[in-house]
């Protein structure tokens, strides 16, 4: 390795250190702490009460489950709403493609905050969608759109779809036509091309995708928070909640150095399928 490139590596790991290394270590060192009043509020790290908290109070275990729950159905359906659209996207004129995939990116240019206040606003008892439902005499009442779970998945997946387009184009566009050609002269079906050739090919872009729906997913709070109700329980909504209205700071360290580890398996678990598709 030359020089350049051992200086290059070296401010790359001293990158990593400063914004992601550092951070953890002192978020992991207030989670030994315990909770007292003060500034700040917590003391030395010679505790593992927060640890003992999360295993014997069920709240934090069913908040885990529904993080997690919530953020794979999501994955899914935004692959599943992506994946066509990406294959369009890819597919398509380049002409079309760079508005297609301005039409993408598009919502990016507003505040993320206004966009799920939009959804409010179009959920909501006198929202559009209940109004044109009426109008149509599909309804007699409002529907209970907002304040649900079904609110907070809608709103899950219409912010992370983009996460799970680009990718999947990026990939898909890259595919050479010739082996879908070389296929039909073969005898194969579009569909069948498609499993064998087109899906297998564009593995990366779906692990790729499914990681960055995924990860945010799980630790969501302003969604949850703006479209959920009282009942609607994911980990982010109680991470806030023992930070600022408990000031448990201990606790709060530990969800969220727990809510890491368990991001940490899905993370290599993909690498670990990518790397073997790699190799073969």
């Amino acid at each position: 390795m030359t020089g350049a490139g051992k200086g290059a590596l070296t401010a790359v790991w001293l990158w990593i250190a400063l914004v992601l290394l550092l951070p953890f270590a002192i978020v992991l060192k207030i989670s030994f702490a315990t909770s007292q009043l003060g500034v700040p509020p917590y003391g030395p790290p010679v505790s593992f009460s927060a640890y003992a908290a999360l295993i014997h109070d069920n709240l934090y275990l069913n908040a885990y489950l529904s993080s997690l729950r919530t953020a794979f159905v999501a994955t899914v359906i935004a692959l599943l709403l992506g994946y066509p659209m990406a294959y369009a996207i890819a597919r398509c004129s380049q002409r079309w493609r760079s508005i297609l995939l301005l039409l993408v990116v598009l919502p990016f240019w507003t505040s993320f905050l206004i966009r799920i206040y939009a959804w409010i606003g179009l959920l909501r008892p006198t929202g559009l969608v209940n109004t044109v439902l009426e109008s149509l005499g599909l309804i007699d009442a409002p529907l209970r759109l907002i304040n649900t779970d079904g609110a907070v998945m809608l709103g899950i997946v219409y912010t992370y779809l983009p996460f799970m387009v680009l990718p999947l184009y990026a990939r898909l566009e890259k595919l050479d036509p010739a082996l879908l050609e070389a296929a039909a002269d073969l005898g194969a079906r579009p569909w069948r091309a498609f499993l064998k050739i087109t899906l297998p090919l564009s593995h990366p872009g779906i692990i790729a995708g499914c990681l960055l729906v995924f990860i945010p997913a799980v630790g969501e709070f302003v969604i949850p928070e703006l479209l959920g109700g009282p009942d609607t329980l994911m980990i982010g909504k109680v991470l806030w909640s023992e930070f600022f209205t408990n000031r448990n700071w201990p606790m709060s360290a530990a969800v969220a150095v727990i809510l890491l580890a368990l991001l940490i398996v899905p993370i290599m678990w993909f690498q670990s399928v990518g790397h073997r598709e790699a190799r073969s």
